[in-house]
């Protein structure tokens, strides 16, 4: 039986299911946001929740064409497909179409498509094709260096753009060179660099560095004071000065005023509730308003009366939390947490390296979407503008989490005929 015949028998229903709840859920949630008494059909194709419904339509037929494409073309084309999108990237710093802010979208008539978007797929495949091409050692620096090189330069194209959010998307690939072997003192040290920096942030430098030196001074006693310890040591301590002292640079030289405002609003530095910290406080108002079991759906007054901006895409959480209530922001959460958890799981049964890799990829780039956008709309995280996979209005993200997932499924199908 041809490996076509055995998709319906072999497809991972589970995955297909929590897929249809999340995309399902998440049209019934912009048809709230955005609501239009003028306009009740959940259809009408003038309205936000009508043109959703034509991107879940399309978003459902390019999963049924991943299914029914041969699961090696995404292997054997992985680094063209990468290559095509990095041309798109390019391409779109010089012909796209500045909306929010950022150059990232190429307008066809009254849709706009966002290229960074596929980027994650994109990469995604690439990174699983290189780390399946061959007998890889994680600590050699070609190992190192070329899938930093695959994950960075997408991520630098799209801070071109101006969307430091869809760049910092491109952090959660770390996760994937961890599981492939890479220390975990690397992961270790960028917590470590984070919490530096946001000491720095909220206390200075005067404050951060002598703390440092003390720590230094007391590891001391704990670690065997040979020459190469000592040296390690000192090297650890200029570097961590280094970078403190790099912190206020950076921020002053690099990030636009929101962003500087965004980040001493979260530390708690600034009370700025009309500017960039309305959004976040609407949210965190809307979230609190539904109590246990939420207003009712269409009864939101925060949603009804447009109190919380973007609140179809980047804040669609406010809508659940609002007229669901914690019962339904509890379901939302469960889901994406089985939708997580079954990714990993089918990532561990793949017998090909390339369907591993790309799975253990797909939950990282799925989690890092849901931590952020859901801390973000409590106010435990920046506000950086990305969507929450499937729920979130527009077309780009859909069409790209569709895309992402259904490469896996597809990955899944086929391992049986793998011996």
């Amino acid at each position: 039986m041809s490996e076509r015949n055995n998709i319906f028998n072999e497809i991972d229903w589970k995955l297909v299911v929590l897929y249809l709840l999340l995309v399902l859920m998440g049209w019934i949630n912009i048809y709230a946001a955005v609501y239009n008494e003028d306009h009740r059909s959940i259809i009408d194709l003038s309205q936000s929740y009508g043109r959703q419904m034509i991107w879940i339509i399309t978003s459902l037929f390019l999963g049924l064409v991943v299914l029914l494409t041969d699961a090696r073309f995404f292997s054997t084309f992985a680094y063209l497909i990468y290559g095509f999108v990095i041309v798109l990237l390019l391409a779109v710093l010089a012909f796209g179409t500045e909306i929010s802010g950022s150059k990232s979208w190429f307008q066809i008539g009254s849709f706009a498509i966002q290229p960074a978007e596929f980027g994650k797929f994109a990469t995604n495949l690439a990174l699983a094709r290189f780390f399946s091409g061959q007998q890889l050692n994680i600590k050699s620096f070609r190992t190192r260096f070329i899938p930093l090189l695959i994950i960075g330069l997408p991520a630098l194209l799209i801070q071109l753009q101006n969307d430091t959010g869809s760049a910092l998307v491109y952090s959660a690939f770390l996760l994937v060179l961890y599981r492939m072997g890479l220390s975990g003192n690397f992961l270790l040290a960028g917590v470590m660099f984070v919490v530096l920096a946001l000491s720095t942030l909220m206390v200075g430098y005067l404050y951060v560095i002598p703390v440092l030196v003390v720590l230094a001074g007391l590891l001391l006693f704990f670690i065997r004071r040979n020459r190469r310890n000592i040296i390690n040591l000192l090297a650890l301590l200029m570097l961590g000065i280094g970078f403190i002292y790099s912190v206020d640079y950076v921020v002053d030289n690099f990030l636009g005023a929101h962003q500087k405002t965004r980040i001493h609003v979260l530390l708690g530095k600034e009370l700025d509730l009309k500017g960039a910290g309305y959004n976040v406080n609407q949210s965190k108002i809307a979230i609190g308003s539904g109590g246990f079991g939420g207003k009712g759906f269409l009864n939101g007054t925060q949603t009804k009366y447009n109190f919380v901006p973007e609140q179809s895409t980047d804040f669609i959480f406010c809508t659940v939390g609002e007229e669901w209530g914690f019962i339904g922001s509890t379901v939302v959460i469960v889901l994406f947490i089985l939708l997580l958890s079954r990714i990993v799981m089918v990532a561990e049964r793949q017998r090909s390296d390339f369907g591993k890799i790309y799975g253990y990829g797909v939950a990282s780039i799925l989690f890092f979407h849901f931590a952020v956008n859901i801390g973000m709309t409590i106010g435990l995280m920046p506000v950086i503008g990305i969507p929450l996979p499937f729920f979130s209005y527009g077309g780009s993200s859909l069409w790209s989490f569709t895309i992402l997932l259904f490469i896996f499924i597809k990955q899944d199908i086929r391992r049986n005929a793998i011996l």
